[in-house]
């Protein structure tokens, strides 16, 4: 080289952060070559993808890069030489000025690396003298601690001779032993955590040192493959997790057990950041194939991040003890043909009181689509308790992608008995137009839906097998305020009041159809078994006694609304409900005709042909208020009460339905003429010419009509002086006489005679 570099003062490193556009870096000291610096980009060493420029020149020079590093990357050049002399005098030779001066440049440089290097060394003060830093011979210092004495010197230690204090007023020594095993981590026992390595014997072991210690253990960043399933013992306080464990074994197994089973209670237990994920999709067939099993809990805090692809995502069991009073914290549970199973184990066991927040439970277009799948089911096993009350659901989101498909999906699957269920703001998108489906005895369950991208037709689903209901869909996105109050559909506030005589020995009632427990004759039609009048009812001062086999009902349109409430004061009413399909034909049981009770079994009792209570409405742990649920193809419906084993008092009775809903109550028609107090006819008449103070008469047919009923008689035409009096002349049959009391003959033309009977 024409001159030699001259080595200043200035340190062999340089730092950048890179803004995604610049491709030139300035380096500010000398290099002899391009092979003497060093190119570092987010702390890795690339060799490739740039260019020197400047070598040998003592100001430095430039590095360009093919690509501008990312934004925000770090860019570190550094010096590196080679250690290795490059010259050698020569015995009598001729010593060149720049010859020694590049040597000594290499060198000078050398040292400067050499300066920077220690810069990042551990090394006593400048300040200090003495000082013992020599390190122990192997065999000493194997399996020993590294320390210093009272004098800062270097020292080894034994972990339970050594011991710490918390930088803290208040702070005890302990030994680093004793801090080390305060917590466990994972990784103490070799786990990896690259989602390759199988990481199930270290994990099982770490949960039973867990176990053994009653200490609380962390599983940190990664992935952590296992082929064995994993279970956390009761023993154990709790798991934190920051990565997630992937199962990679064999279907029909739990990959994540937590707490003991059987008759032991895990109390008080917290489990943060669970996250299951499967390697394979399941087929979900295996009932067994369950991502994260928790046992027994009581009092515990659960928090789940994500658990996917697994036939039941969590289940919370009760095996022989209870799962109660916890609360649980849902992530995503995608892909699971259940996401959530609220289930007993055993007759002994129970589930019930636990609070659950959040949860997306979601499915991708591709997952067995060709399958049925539920959010949320409460379950029991054969034989196992089935009481899963007072569990609270705090803003579930579902997507099921079940919505124009050939299969179910439903937020909610309800196998068991349970009571007190409260689902809040739900959220259903591309999920079936049912929010619940209840296979049991179920019953009290609100379902407050926040939003259902499948419309306003949100209901409960009662398959045949279910045999209570009364269960509510609050949605909230449909006019929530108005659908607070149930609707009613009719009161008779007083049967006294509402009594009609319609003879000296049948009574009706308004607006409720007269039922007999013996309807004898051709009897296939609503019209059949709908009565004006009976006898046998007994008028009390403030209602009325059913007796002999009597009964009372509301007659409604149930082809649209399936679900009414009714409320009776009486003594011991018994509910009854008879069904009727197309064209008012009567449904029996051997139709497939289910119809369903809140708060008791309803029985098909084939002498009346009704379903009738298996219990007074006002037994012990029953309500007077009673929701019936119609079977699909139930198109009009008797519901009332009526007189079973002994006679009773009824005083007044009320049906109700959701306000949304706007049926008709039947009575009072010519095809049904029950419940009403007012009989009328008309007939077509062309009386004859009546001469002055004259009369003449016309029989009108009039079905009801009795003598000492109160009836009147109007004519459709202008009557010029001529009065129409009526008066029962005989059974079902009104007598008209037109009085002409002018002082002419009068002769009307064609009209007709309308006639009114009212029933005391």
């Amino acid at each position: 080289m024409a001159e030699h570099i001259r080595i200043g003062d200035v340190a062999p490193r340089v730092h950048y952060v890179a803004d995604g556009a610049q491709r030139g870096f300035v380096y500010p000291f000398p290099v002899f070559g391009p092979d003497d610096i060093e190119v570092h980009v987010d702390g890795l060493l690339i060799a490739t993808g740039y260019a020197v420029s400047g070598a040998g020149s003592s100001e430095g020079g430039l590095i360009t890069f093919a690509v501008p590093p990312a934004s925000g990357a770090k860019v570190v050049l550094r010096r590196r030489l080679v250690m290795e002399r490059v010259t050698d005098y020569q015995p009598n030779g001729v010593l060149r000025a720049n010859t020694l001066n590049d040597e000594l440049d290499r060198q000078v440089a050398a040292l400067q690396e050499l300066r920077e290097d220690l810069t990042g060394t551990l090394r006593q003060g400048a300040g200090e003298v003495g000082g013992q830093f020599v390190l122990p011979l192997r065999p000493a210092r194997a399996n020993r601690l590294l320390g210093f004495d009272s004098l800062g010197n270097i020292v080894t230690f034994s972990r339970g001779e050594a011991t710490l204090s918390a930088p803290f007023p208040g702070g005890i020594p302990r030994t680093v032993e004793d801090k080390l095993a305060e917590r466990l981590s994972a990784r103490d026992f070799g786990a990896i955590g690259d989602g390759v390595t199988d990481d199930g014997p270290a994990l099982q072991a770490a949960m039973n040192a867990a176990a053994a210690s009653g200490k609380h253990l962390d599983i940190g960043e990664g992935t952590y493959r296992t082929t064995i399933p994993l279970t956390l013992p009761g023993a154990a306080a709790g798991l934190s997790m920051r990565g997630a464990i992937l199962y990679a074994g064999g279907g029909g197994e739990a990959a994540l057990t937590l707490g003991d089973g059987g008759a032991v209670r895990n109390r008080a237990k917290i489990y943060q950041g669970l996250r299951v994920l499967r390697a394979t999709l399941s087929s979900w067939e295996d009932e067994r194939d369950i991502g994260i099993l928790i046992q027994n809990q009581d009092s515990g805090l659960i928090d789940i991040r994500q658990v996917e692809m697994f036939t039941i995502g969590v289940q919370t069991l009760g095996v022989e003890r209870g799962f109660e009073d916890s609360a649980l914290y849902l992530g995503r549970m995608v892909d699971n043909r259940y996401g959530l199973d609220v289930r007993t184990a055993s007759a002994a066991a129970w589930n019930t009181s636990v609070r659950y927040y959040g949860g997306h439970f979601a499915h991708s277009l591709a997952t067995w689509p060709d399958k049925d799948r539920y959010g949320i089911r409460l379950s029991a096993a054969p034989g196992a308790y089935v009481a899963h009350n007072r569990h609270v659901f705090d803003g579930p989101a579902f997507e099921l992608q079940s919505r124009d498909r050939p299969i179910d999906g439903i937020p909610f699957l309800i196998q068991v008995n349970s009571r007190g269920i409260i689902a809040r703001n739900i959220r259903m998108e591309g999920c079936d137009p049912f929010v619940a489906r209840h296979t049991a005895g179920a019953q009290d369950h609100v379902y407050e839906v926040a939003w259902a991208s499948q419309g306003y037709g949100i209901d409960i689903d009662y398959t045949p097998t279910a045999t209570r209901v009364g269960s509510v869909v609050r949605a909230i996105h449909q006019a929530a305020a108005h659908r607070e109050a149930t609707r009613t559909l009719a009161d008779v506030p007083n049967l006294r009041a509402a009594a009609i005589r319609w003879s000296p020995s049948e009574t009706g009632f308004e607006r409720l159809a007269c039922l007999s427990t013996n309807v004898t004759g051709p009897s296939s039609l609503l019209q059949h078994f709908t009565f004006q009048a009976l006898d046998s009812y007994a008028l009390t001062e403030r209602g009325v006694i059913l007796t002999g086999g009597r009964g009372l009902g509301f007659v409604v349109d149930a082809r649209r609304c399936k679900e009414f409430a009714l409320a009776v004061d009486a003594d011991d009413p018994r509910m009854v409900i008879q069904c009727f399909g197309a064209g008012n034909v009567l449904l029996t049981e051997a139709d497939g005709v289910m119809v369903r009770a809140s708060g008791m079994s309803l029985s098909y009792v084939p002498g009346p042909r009704w379903w009738q209570g298996n219990a007074d409405s006002n037994d012990t742990g029953l309500t007077r208020l009673q929701v019936i649920r119609l079977a699909p193809q139930v198109q009009a419906a008797i519901i009332g009460v009526a007189r079973v084993g002994i006679d009773y008092e009824v005083r007044s009775m009320r049906l109700a339905c959701d306000p949304s809903e706007s049926p008709a109550v039947l009575y009072g028609t010519p095809e049904l003429p029950h419940g009403a107090r007012e009989v009328k006819a008309e007939l077509a008449w062309d009386p004859p010419s009546i001469a002055a103070g004259g009369t003449a008469q016309l029989n009108v047919p009039c079905g009801g009509a009795r003598p000492g009923d109160f009836v009147q008689a109007a004519f459709s035409l202008s009557t010029s002086g001529v009065v129409f009096l009526a008066q029962v002349g005989a059974q079902d049959v009104i007598t008209v006489t037109a009085w002409n009391r002018t002082a002419a003959a009068v002769d009307l033309n064609l009209g007709t005679v309308r006639v009114r009977v009212v029933k005391s």
